[in-house]
């Protein structure tokens, strides 16, 4: 049997489960041993189906629990409406994120889950893992269903978007949808975001507070909380007259942020002037940061200090409990959801988008600079 039938049974199969309630919303699908067993195909066979699957909204992970069914399940060829007929609405809201089961991602779906099911709506959830093209074929699945309303986190927002008429598409057929974390400006559309230029500043103005002026930051590039994040790193430094140097900005992109971050960063602790201090973009890199300078046998914060960014649960994972820039999370995730319910039901007026205003979380990983 070719691969792509294998793939293509193993998909049909479990959408049938779903279709025909062999499998109830929320509950845990068997694991890919399993369905591998079952069927007799490889791993690589059903993983490549899950994760269709997970991208069409069928299915959802959690890091450490496993696959679930998501709370709506219509096939695209159910859900046709005709233009002469009155869309019928069906208390269903669509959520895609960049991320679903990891990081501060679980606690903004957590946030949107509560209140909408509290208040009798259903959620079919898609991840585009940060990829514009994937993101295409979510919205393209999210138009199909017969959805209320979307909840969106924007792919790659420092960068030309391609699915922009999509989004148009949703106006055109007055759905309403918000964008949070970031937007695309060219839309100018409704969103919860935190001031992320904000975050940058106060961030950088506790260490020059704390004396250091060798401060390196390492930036995201390709999507606008690294830029904003980034700006406001270089307004601090010009409103305490800290004067720059050719190292002191590190960014990255998604594809390459596996290795670039760090090996750029080697290389300033390789020159005779090194830095007293490190801003990340986030705290996965600021964790990353931190193990990287325990292989130098460089001691934080007494050596150098660092930050980080979103005040996840990884600020206490490690010995060194990391300083961070607050994000809202379940907060934001509860606010999307009343924005997005108020904007079903009050048909015609849009509830206004706000600004986070971050802060600075102190924990030990930051302290005056060595050399003052």
């Amino acid at each position: 049997m070719a691969h792509t039938t294998k793939y293509n049974m193993v998909k049909e199969e479990i959408t049938d489960w779903i279709t025909n309630g062999k499998v109830q919303p929320g509950e845990k699908i068997y694991s890919e041993n399993e369905l591998g067993k079952m069927f007799g195909v490889s791993r690589h066979t059903v993983r490549q189906a899950i994760g269709d699957l997970v991208h069409e909204g069928w299915l959802y992970r959690e890091q450490g629990a496993g696959t679930f069914v998501s709370h709506q399940h219509i096939h695209p060829s159910q859900a046709t409406t005709h233009s002469h007929q009155p869309i019928k609405r069906t208390k269903n809201i669509g959520v895609i994120m960049t991320h679903i089961s990891d990081y501060i991602f679980p606690s903004i779906i957590k946030g949107m889950e509560s209140y909408l099911t509290n208040q009798g709506y259903s959620l079919t959830f898609a991840c585009t893992d940060n990829d514009i093209k994937k993101e295409k074929q979510c919205l393209q699945t999210m138009l199909n269903r017969n959805i209320d309303g979307l909840i969106i986190e924007p792919t790659k927002t420092n960068t030309f978007n391609p699915n922009i008429k999509l989004y148009l598409e949703l106006e055109q057929n007055k759905i309403p949808y918000l964008m949070i974390n970031q937007f695309y400006s060219q839309l100018s559309p409704p969103h919860l975001v935190v001031d992320d230029e904000q975050g940058g500043f106060i961030s950088t103005e506790h260490l020059i507070k704390l004396g250091h002026k060798k401060i390196i930051g390492l930036f995201k590039s390709d999507d606008l909380q690294g830029t904003n994040r980034m700006k406001g790193f270089i307004q601090a430094f010009k409103a305490y007259s800290i004067p720059f140097f050719p190292e002191m900005l590190i960014t990255y992109s998604d594809e390459n942020q596996a290795d670039y971050p760090l090996d750029r960063l080697a290389e300033a602790f390789e020159t005779v002037n090194r830095p007293t201090a490190i801003i990340c973009y986030n705290d996965q890199l600021a964790i990353q940061v931190i193990q990287f300078l325990r292989t130098l046998h460089i001691s934080i914060p007494e050596d150098i200090s660092i930050i980080g960014y979103d005040d996840s649960l990884l600020t206490e994972t490690s010995e060194v409990k990391l300083t961070s820039v607050s994000h809202p999370k379940m907060e934001m995730g509860i606010e999307a959801a009343k924005w997005i319910v108020n904007a079903v039901e009050e048909k015609g007026t849009l509830p206004p988008s706000y600004v986070y205003k971050p802060k600075l979380v102190l924990r030990n990983s930051t302290a005056p600079c060595p050399n003052t």
